[in-house]
């Protein structure tokens, strides 16, 4: 546990930098843009391995509440939302317009879907981790009005539902194979 726990904070604390501003702006004066970005890339990647590994490790209990009979049954529904959302975040989309951070709320969605449907000790950590991260950076990203303007685009849309339905159901079809667990009757 204490893995995904490092990865945790590896992972959230290089995603969180943008709430602590003076500390950004800092690094980022420092290293000027190539160099932060590259350090911000190689961090989130430690992480997000330190994160696979410590899950794939951890323990499976203990259970900590049941999982909810609603979740599960919205899961395959809240996922394809919650892909088309990640999809539209950096494409100059009306759904991006209109939300303005979309990849929170995908995020958010996802996390605590996940979070409900699950109930294990690792799981809860995992997405309770995800749904902290993603309230916490949406309140500090409409207080920063961290917006950026652009002109929405029809075609745009259209990618973005069916690049982003494709891939929840792809991801749908071989999550029991990725993740060992079946969350529709037709996962591999």
């Amino acid at each position: 546990m204490a893995i995904l726990i490092l990865g945790l904070f590896v992972f959230f604390g290089i995603h969180l930098l943008p709430v602590l501003t003076p500390v950004r702006n800092r690094l980022f004066g420092a290293l000027g843009e190539r160099k932060y970005k590259g350090m911000f890339s190689i961090m989130s990647a430690i992480g997000l391995v330190l994160i696979v590994v410590g899950y794939a490790r951890a323990p499976s209990e203990p259970q900590l509440f049941a999982p909810s009979a609603t979740a599960l049954r919205i899961a395959p529904g809240a996922m394809i939302i919650s892909f088309i959302l990640l999809a539209s975040a950096n494409m100059k989309t009306h759904i991006r317009r209109v939300l303005r951070h979309p990849m929170l709320l995908g995020v958010g969605i996802w996390a605590a879907v996940h979070l409900a449907a699950n109930g294990e000790a690792k799981a809860t950590i995992l997405f309770g981790a995800f749904l902290a991260y993603a309230v916490i950076d949406l309140i500090s990203a409409v207080g920063r009005r961290a917006v950026k303007s652009f002109v929405p685009a029809a075609r745009q849309d259209v990618i973005a539902v069916v690049a982003g339905t494709a891939l929840a159901l792809l991801v749908m079809t071989f999550h029991r194979t990725l993740f060992g667990v079946a969350p529709v009757g037709w996962s591999m």
